[in-house]
């Protein structure tokens, strides 16, 4: 399939772009306008893309219903503060109950049953069960159209951020092993961060990996490694040494694999890569 935006429905691209762009943080941003009216609501078109200074964009898209602008985007135009706040699993239904769309003057804290905690440098309140809370200067909002799903860039500056203590480490860190992370996905959907759900991957950082095209062409064209498995090995910073290719010559099951085949020896490597021996899966698969 192969579409033109400018002949699609706007249901049908908000659909498409909010189950292929997935898994998305979520920002639930506080704001409030020039009469001290608060408001409270989750933007999944969100992320980071700065550390100095500490900057964040979310889009308040217009619904796509009726071209609308949303409560968010008409008070950062009045009062260009918000507070950027990250939620985890514990509260995430008070979250989704906040995303209605109440009366203007309506304060989501109160109807989904959160904490206002006044802000330090910002007009508008933090949400007290939120792990981090990030008070904001709006820097610039840009439209990115004036139509029904047109969105509009808020970008904000962080000017204080706020942690709570009990998901650091003992090194003043924050741990990712303490918290219970959300993410929105399409639809009614959210994806939970559990420990299953982890997994890691060295990032070639501090080392240049060999890439992919380095690896053997029989290894590279393999019919049982996966494309992940040649990510892995290519991220190697070298081909195996001679020590390394005699160690893998006399692991169990190698001269029957070798007698059997390309794809025996294969396999025995793919085992190797899944149980975390990766330099073990290279030198067996060029010896």
């Amino acid at each position: 399939m192969t579409l033109d935006p400018s002949n699609e429905p706007i249901g049908k691209l908000f659909g498409l772009l909010t189950t292929a762009i997935a898994p998305r943080p979520i920002c639930f941003a506080s704001t409030i306008d020039g009469e001290g009216n608060v408001n409270l609501s989750p933007f999944s078109f969100f992320n980071v893309f700065g550390a100095n200074p500490i900057t964040f964009a979310f889009s308040a898209s217009r619904r796509v219903r009726d071209g609308s602008t949303k409560h968010t985007l008409d008070n950062v135009l009045e009062v260009p503060e918000c507070v950027v706040n990250i939620i985890d699993y514990p509260v995430v239904e008070q979250m989704s109950l906040a995303s209605t769309e109440y009366a203007k003057g309506v304060n989501e804290f109160e109807k989904a049953g959160l904490t206002q905690v006044a802000g330090e440098l910002v007009k508008p309140p933090r949400v007290g069960e939120a792990f981090i809370s990030f008070e904001c200067v709006v820097d610039q909002v840009l439209p990115l159209g004036d139509g029904p799903g047109s969105g509009n860039l808020i970008i904000a500056r962080a000017v204080r951020v706020h942690i709570k203590d009990e998901y650091l480490d003992a090194d003043g860190k924050l741990d990712s092993s303490k918290l219970d992370m959300v993410s929105r996905m399409g639809g009614n959907d959210y994806l939970r961060a559990i420990p299953e759900a982890k997994f890691e991957i060295p990032k070639p950082v501090r080392s240049q990996g060999i890439g992919v095209d380095a690896l053997p062409e029989a290894v590279r064209q393999s019919s049982v490694l996966t494309g992940n498995n040649l990510g892995r090995l290519g991220n190697l910073e070298g081909l195996p040494t001679a020590e390394e290719i005699a160690q893998a010559k006399a692991i169990d099951g190698f001269v029957e694999a070798r007698f059997a085949g390309r794809e025996a020896i294969h396999k025995l490597a793919k085992a190797q890569l899944e149980a975390g021996n990766v330099n073990l899966a290279l030198a067996t698969l060029v010896a």
